[in-house]
């Protein structure tokens, strides 16, 4: 099973009124595992960057000049793609894989508006899988952004002082195994049942004996005609040696 783990980054929230992606991070997952491959791009929004935006993020904030004082590891995006020169290999990449996305609906919002200028296909909504609403869902009332469950679950994320495309996707893809049970979502492997019935619930919990053993579901034929073949192998046979 193939997903794509995903985050972008824009100039603010609303497509409609101007704003621009300014960077997509994805990170390939085969059945719930990274396979190192990835797909990260700066893009030229042409536009300006917002205060507001770039406090979230560190990227530009003037494209039309380099900064007066650049910041460490400050990026600019004057000399960067537009995203008419990106949008094919980012569908190329993601192809019809499940997209797994932390509040998938605004990272959608952009991605089909964008795509949409350049008559491109548009990302079906269920092919979207939003971490935002299985974190609510499964713990109402608490925060569910993605430094929240970074803490919740123990994930280091000590190197997120800005968001990042890349990184917020390297980020969520840990926090979507533990979303999901981990490593071996479908297993339950690490926990056992609590209130089952037959049992108290508790850790110390032990199966009991049959009360009386399972009648045998092979044929006298059956049993003789093995007593035969083993016979027939000789004395060193393994079985006989298992029987005695």
């Amino acid at each position: 099973m193939r997903e794509i783990v995903m985050d972008t980054e824009t100039t603010g929230f609303d497509p409609n009124s101007g704003d621009r992606i300014v960077e997509i991070g994805c990170l390939e997952l085969y059945n719930h595992m990274p396979t190192g491959e990835t797909y990260h791009v700066y893009i030229n929004p042409e536009r300006h960057m917002p205060d507001e935006a770039f406090g979230v993020h560190g990227i530009g904030p003037d494209l039309l000049q380099p900064p007066q004082d650049p910041k460490p590891g400050q990026i600019t995006l004057k000399d960067k793609p537009v995203f008419k020169e990106v949008g094919q290999s980012f569908l190329d990449f993601i192809r019809d894989s499940k997209l797994v996305i932390h509040n998938a609906a605004f990272d959608i919002k952009f991605l089909n508006a964008e795509l949409g200028w350049m008559g491109l296909p548009q990302i079906p909504w269920e092919q979207a899988l939003d971490t935002l609403a299985i974190a609510r869902k499964k713990f109402p009332g608490s925060p569910a952004t993605l430094d929240a469950l970074c803490r919740r679950f123990g994930i280091d994320n000590s190197s997120r002082t800005l968001h990042g495309a890349l990184l917020d996707s390297e980020i969520l893809a840990d926090v979507y195994l533990e979303l999901t049970g981990g490593r071996q979502p479908d297993f339950g492997l690490s926990a056992v049942s609590t209130g089952s019935s037959g049992g108290d619930g508790g850790d110390d919990w032990r199966p009991f004996p049959r009360p009386a053993p399972l009648p045998l579901r092979i044929t006298e034929e059956e049993t003789a005609a093995h007593a035969a073949f083993v016979e027939a192998m000789g004395d060193g046979a393994l079985w006989k040696k298992l029987s005695e």
